[in-house]
């Protein structure tokens, strides 16, 4: 019990008080979750050499192809639209760009 009209005791140094051993941390199988396997990454690119692209992402590459900023807010507004929200836009855009940066290098 506190004493009246005081605070309770506590350690003070770094010496004092009830000595514990910390635990090591253990990494949960949650943590990784969203995180891409090698497995995934995989399968996906079999899929995506077989199956090719959707016409509303033929569509974004070859907006993207113009070059000039109109097109590229224009890509976006089509990926935008097809996706639901303006975050999976940019990243399907970015996506996009980096697929025609690797097919021109292929070339």
């Amino acid at each position: 019990m506190a004493r009246p009209g005081k605070a309770p005791k506590k350690a003070k140094k770094l010496t004092k008080g009830h000595a514990v051993t910390k635990l090591a941390k253990v990494a949960k199988p949650s943590y990784r979750k969203g995180r891409l396997s090698k497995r995934t990454a995989l399968v996906r690119s079999v899929i995506r050499e077989v199956t090719g692209f959707a016409p509303y992402e033929r569509k974004v590459l070859e907006l993207l192809q113009a070059g000039s900023t109109k097109d590229e807010k224009k890509a976006l507004k089509v990926a935008k639209r097809r996706l639901g929200t303006h975050k999976r836009g940019m990243n399907k855009r970015e996506t996009m760009r980096m697929v025609m940066q690797k097919m021109r290098h292929k070339n």
